[in-house]
């Protein structure tokens, strides 16, 4: 095979330099024989080696983890913690190490957390950490709301709950779809807040999404892949009567309970039941809502109450703040 002319080119002027041929030939005919005797070639040579072990590198990394957990600067790279598919796992941002049990907490707890990050606008990230040192994406939400004390991500925040059903959804448990196959397909966790309506075909969700953390009413189980999500419960999870969020903190327009008692005539009893009606329940009503209070009325209201998950004292059927609050929000 004819040794390849190399046409070198002066950067000042831009002209050829003829002169340079014989030279590169020569220096073509060392590389070959292993005599590369000159620097330029011997860097040229250390640099295709060193291509060529990146190269193979590259090959051995699974494309999605390079695509979605980049080096991080300023993380020393033998601290670098497993790669996902999505945000790392990880302990929070300045820790030192993930604690060996996750704590015990309420279900107000859970939701008095949720709430910070949709209050602050926590604008979506897969590499960005919150200061609290929770991810900002979908699973280091539930893993701060939680309170892990870890970043977790869609393949491994199941080991701290306990799969139940939809029926025993309640305010604080998750909703989480894994995709196996392919973990950037969809996978996604979001926080269950309660039913919004006696069909229990929409919930309040609780979410860190693009373009930041929200709450929304939401169809059961979820807007895409509905049969693929699966329902649990936090493992430490508290059920007491302090577990309902904010039941007693009152919403702008409450009238107080006292309107809602037997015998009461007011004109928040027939707004009271034009919202459960317009919410989907009013099917005990015979007739159309009116201002005196009677068990119609209650009977409506402990069913919203029930699909809000509550129970005994929480669902007698008597709208307190936290009621109101959900049925007018």
């Amino acid at each position: 095979m004819k040794t390849p002319v190399f046409e070198k080119r002066d950067p000042m002027t831009g002209r050829d330099r003829p002169g340079r041929v014989r030279r590169c030939r020569a220096d073509v005919r060392c590389a070959r024989s292993g005599r590369a005797g000159r620097p330029a070639v011997r860097r040229a040579l250390a640099l295709t080696a060193a291509a060529g072990v990146l190269l193979g590198v590259g090959q051995a990394m699974p494309a999605a983890a390079v695509a979605h957990a980049p080096y991080r600067p300023g993380v020393p790279a033998g601290d670098q913690p497993p790669v996902t598919p999505q945000g790392r796992t990880a302990p929070l941002r300045g820790s030192a190490e993930v604690p060996t049990a996750a704590p015990r907490t309420t279900r107000a707890q859970i939701i008095s957390r949720a709430k910070k990050w949709i209050t602050a606008k926590v604008p979506y990230s897969m590499y960005d950490y919150w200061s609290d040192g929770y991810r900002q994406d979908c699973s280091g939400y539930v893993s701060m709301a939680w309170n892990l004390g870890s970043n977790e991500w869609t393949g491994s925040l199941d080991k701290f709950g306990v799969r139940i059903s939809k029926e025993e959804l309640k305010p604080g448990d998750m909703l989480l779809f894994h995709n196996t196959a392919n973990p950037e397909k969809g996978s996604h966790v979001v926080l269950f807040a309660g039913w919004t309506d006696s069909t229990h075909r929409f919930y309040t969700a609780y979410e860190e999404t693009p373009p930041r953390a929200r709450r929304q009413s939401t169809p059961y189980a979820y807007w895409s892949n509905s049969g693929r999500y699966v329902p649990y419960r936090y493992k430490n999870v508290v059920d007491s009567k302090s577990a309902l969020p904010d039941l007693f903190a009152a919403g702008p327009g409450y009238p107080g309970l006292e309107v809602f008692r037997q015998g009461a005539d007011s004109p928040f009893v027939t707004r009271l039941g034009r919202q459960l009606i317009s919410k989907g329940f009013g099917t005990h009503y015979t007739a159309g809502p009116g201002p005196h209070w009677g068990e119609t009325d209650r009977r409506n209201v402990e069913a919203f109450q029930r699909a809000q998950g509550w129970d005994g004292d929480h669902a007698d059927g008597y709208p307190g703040p936290e009621t109101w609050r959900r049925l007018f929000s």
